[in-house]
C-alpha cells in the first residue's frame, strides 16, 4: 500500500523523499543518498548516491553491499517475480516497472 501511494505522488509529479531501511522499499527508489558508515557519532556523512544500481557497487556502503544481494536475486528471478515486492502491486512506475504480484 505505502509503496503503491508512493509511486501515485510521483506519478503526479511530486518529489517524495521517504527514509528507509527497507530493501524492499529501497530498490525501488530513483536516487539514494546513503548516510553512515555507522549510526550516531560515526555517521553522518554521504557515503553512496546515486541509483540502486550504482550504489550497489559502493563497497563503502552498508546499505549498497545488501542492496547488492536484493537486486541480483531480482535479477535472478523468472519475468513473472521481477520486480516484486511483498504485499505491493506497482512500484517504481516512472521506469515502466511494474509487479507481476498478487
Amino acid at each position: 500500500l505505502l509503496l503503491n501511494v508512493l509511486s501515485r505522488l510521483v506519478d503526479a509529479g511530486n518529489t517524495v523523499i521517504v527514509i528507509e531501511h527497507n530493501l524492499d522499499v529501497i530498490k525501488t527508489a530513483d536516487w539514494i543518498i546513503d548516510l553512515g558508515p555507522d549510526g550516531g557519532k560515526n555517521g553522518g556523512r554521504i557515503v553512496a548516491q546515486g541509483a540502486p544500481e550504482a550504489v550497489s557497487q559502493i563497497r563503502e556502503s552498508y546499505t549498497g553491499q545488501f542492496l547488492k544481494h536484493a537486486l541480483k536475486k531480482a535479477d535472478n528471478s523468472t519475468p513473472s517475480q521481477r520486480g516484486k515486492i511483498d504485499g505491493g502491486k506497482t512500484h517504481n512506475q516512472r521506469t515502466g516497472r511494474k509487479n507481476q504480484g498478487p
